[in-house]
């Protein structure tokens, strides 16, 4: 071998060579054929140990001694390994050297005694070989040093009670439960006491338990037990001791409902309702719920509606003013207050409830904080005239809000309107103006205009109207919803058309309106239905001269359409075609390409329902071509660079494009060329 090689053959460097030829193998293996020769060979038979046959009692003593040597030096490696210890006991037991194995475990239970394993298989053993006196001893030990494995006193009692000791077995049980064990030792003490029918022993049991482990729960086992004895006095002595123990702290509904249950069997039915409004008048909602839907199916049987309102109302009632004494601001909870006090039926506490609510004045004069809070005046008012009919009380109520509100800062519309409305409904209609005008007087809003215009409508006051509408557009000159209500009141209401189109004449005109192109649609409409053809281009005309979009040429073509002509169908035609030859040149010079794109599409399909074959290849001639471009973008920075891409329009007939038109073409030719060359 050559000195310079290692014995793994890639000499003093133990890193393989590199390889260089990095080519696929002719032959490729998939991960899954790997896996399956892995698992195949696996279930390939393995060698086994072939089997030592013992021919006398010298080769037994012989073979004994090598595996106890094994089992000891096993041992002495790891004496904390348990598994070591019982599997030496375990092999010891198979070859019935039994005080060999008694010696194991107890070395074993020198070294960890408090391992169950050892003790249970320890216990396991001597029971198998019916070494009773054996077991006990062992099971007394592991309960002594051992009280709270409660595997060793399970084991125990079920080892007496086999054996039919019933006395050894109630004397561990008795052992056991000074140790105050979890319920089901208990419970496991008792079915043996009732298995053997000492149903006195088990009361008495009941009694211990019951007192250590005072749940609703075991208070309910111990009753239902005496229930299936039928000794129904003994049966509510516990429930009543157990609500004694809980009081109101601990009281649970699972225990309320197992006794009203009870006294519902025992036809006891007084008896049920009292522990049920117990129940519900000391515990919460949250935990109330089940206690609460018993309780009304019981009343759906045995008892009334008015029963249960009273019951429920007052219980909610409860749950309320917790609510409030915790958050006083809590404007949704004193409305649902009031209307469970409404549904009550009692106009006194409604009215306390409501006082009581409206004292809850909002922390600052913003109107945020106000907006729920004047609901409570609200329905405080309607509540009074609706239900109550008290109309005195009704209109002291709307002055106190109105006097309330910080008027200089904000003001509520709906509490001005609310209150015309009820001096109308009073037939107090010059006290419904005074009051719409102060609220004008003091601070204008829109909803305050309308809603008094509209009362004045109502009432077919239209010259008030007039006025109001004069007084709102003073307010709000560039309100255009207010010049259009005010012309249609002119001229769908009143038929007067000149005052219509002075009033549109005068919005139009307006330096600022808030929405222009409705004002003007509403215009050319109101011209159009009144025919004036000659005044609705004149306002189209107007309009294009303020704002050269798109959609105003659209809609003076069609309207050129769709209105008669003396010389027929073509003069209409002609005109439509001349407004987008117009527009199209506008666009063209301001250099607006989607809004071009927009006019050609509909001017092509103008020239396809009007025009002929040569007219519509003029206007498909002019259609632009869509290019996908790159640029830069807008949050770009000279560190980092970013490109976008989007779509621009190239149009025939502008020149400047088709140089870039041209340039693209022979770009395009030339990439084409380079692909028929490779």
């Amino acid at each position: 071998m050559n000195p310079k090689e290692t014995t793994s053959g890639f000499g003093k460097n133990p890193r393989p060579p590199k390889v260089k030829n990095k080519s696929a193998a002719p032959v490729q293996i998939t991960a899954e054929q790997i896996l399956r020769e892995a698992h195949d060979r696996r279930l390939e038979p393995t060698h086994s140990i072939p089997q030592q046959k013992i021919a006398d009692l010298e080769e037994l003593s012989e073979f004994r001694q090598r595996k106890r040597k094994e089992f000891e030096d096993n041992i002495r490696k790891n004496r904390l390994n348990i598994s070591n210890w019982l599997k030496y006991a375990s092999w010891e037991e198979s070859q019935m050297e039994f005080q060999r194995a008694r010696s194991v475990f107890e070395r074993a239970l020198d070294v960890e005694w408090r391992n169950i394993a050892i003790w249970l298989r320890y216990v396991e053993m001597e029971m198998k070989n019916k070494s009773v006196n054996h077991a006990r001893n062992i099971l007394d030990r592991a309960t002594t040093l051992l009280p709270r494995m409660d595997q060793f006193w399970y084991k125990y009692t079920y080892m007496e009670e086999t054996l039919g000791e019933v006395p050894k077995a109630r004397n561990v049980f008795e052992r056991w439960m000074k140790w105050e064990p979890p319920e089901n030792a208990w419970m496991a003490y008792i079915k043996m006491e009732l298995r053997y029918n000492e149903v006195q022993r088990a009361r008495a049991v009941y009694e211990r338990f019951v007192s250590i482990h005072p749940e609703p729960a075991n208070w309910i086992k111990w009753a239902k037990f005496e229930e299936e004895r039928n000794n129904l006095g003994k049966c509510r002595e516990i429930y009543t001791a157990a609500l004694e123990y809980c009081g109101d702290e601990k009281l649970d509904q699972k225990l309320l409902v197992a006794f009203a249950k009870f006294e519902i069997k025992a036809k006891e039915f007084e008896r049920a309702r009292v522990i049920f409004k117990y129940g519900l008048d000391r515990l919460p909602k949250s935990k109330s719920q089940s206690l609460y839907n018993q309780y009304t199916n019981f009343e759906k049987q045995y008892g009334d509606r008015a029963g249960i309102e009273d019951v429920v109302i007052g219980k909610r009632r409860v749950q309320y003013e917790q609510e409030i004494e915790e958050d006083p601001k809590n404007y949704d909870v004193w409305f649902d207050y009031a209307k469970l006090e409404e549904s009550a039926g009692d106009p006194v506490r409604v009215r306390d409830i409501y006082e009581r609510a409206i004292a809850q004045i909002p922390p600052a004069e913003e109107k945020r904080y106000w907006r729920r809070y004047i609901y409570l005046w609200i329905n405080y008012a309607l509540y009074e005239e609706l239900e109550n009919h008290d109309v005195e009380r009704t209109r002291a109520i709307y002055q106190q809000c109105i006097k309330l509100i910080p008027h200089k800062k904000f003001t509520f519309a709906k509490i001005w309107l609310l209150f015309a409305q009820f001096e109308i409904r009073q037939l107090e209609v010059q006290s419904a103006r005074k009051l719409l005008g102060m609220a004008i007087g003091m601070h204008p809003k829109n909803k305050l205009f309308k809603g008094y215009i509209e009362l004045e409508f109502q009432l077919r006051e239209f010259d008030r109207c007039r006025a109001i509408y004069t007084k709102y557009l003073e307010y709000d000159p560039s309100n255009c919803s207010a010049w259009i209500k005010f012309a249609e009141l002119e001229k769908n209401v009143l038929d007067e058309v000149e005052r219509a189109r002075a009033i549109f004449e005068l919005a139009v005109t307006q330096p600022s309106l808030d929405m222009p192109e409705l004002l003007w649609k509403s215009y050319i409409d109101f011209e159009i239905g009144e025919q004036e053809y000659e005044k609705t281009r004149d306002l189209y005309r107007r309009l294009l001269s303020r704002t050269e979009h798109v959609k105003v040429y659209i809609s003076f073509a069609q309207f050129e359409l769709s209105i008669p002509y003396e010389e027929g169908e073509a003069e209409g035609v002609r005109r439509a075609r001349h407004i987008f030859e117009t527009a199209y040149n506008k666009m063209k010079e301001k250099d607006f390409k989607e809004e071009r794109v927009i006019l050609l599409e509909a001017w092509k399909e103008f020239e396809n329902n009007y025009g002929s074959e040569e007219e519509q290849a003029v206007v498909k001639k002019k259609l632009p071509k869509v290019v996908k471009k790159r640029r830069r973008a807008a949050d770009s920075t000279e560190d980092n660079v970013i490109w976008e891409e989007y779509f621009d329009y190239i149009f025939p007939d502008d020149e400047d494009q088709n140089r870039s038109l041209k340039f693209l073409q022979m770009a395009q030719a030339w990439q084409a060329k380079q692909k028929q060359q490779e």
